[in-house]
């Protein structure tokens, strides 16, 4: 089991990949709109770091109560 420093930390290196991905996706597509397949790819990238930070985010703020135990 991870500690929740170490989640975080996790988290925040998958938060800086994103908006790298994200930063040379915008750039792509203002300089080389055509150059499909590496959009395609930078777009499932960025899919995948978001899917990725939510499930972390949702790790740390995991819900409690008597339904979820």
């Amino acid at each position: 089991m991870r500690t929740e420093d170490q989640i975080k930390r996790k988290r925040n290196e998958l938060v800086v990949q994103l908006k790298s991905a994200e930063a040379e996706l915008v750039n792509l597509l203002q300089s080389n709109p055509e150059s499909e397949g590496k959009i395609d790819r930078l777009r499932s990238k960025t899919e995948q770091l978001e899917s990725m930070v939510m499930m972390l985010e949702w790790v740390l703020n995991e819900p409690s109560g008597a339904y979820h135990n």
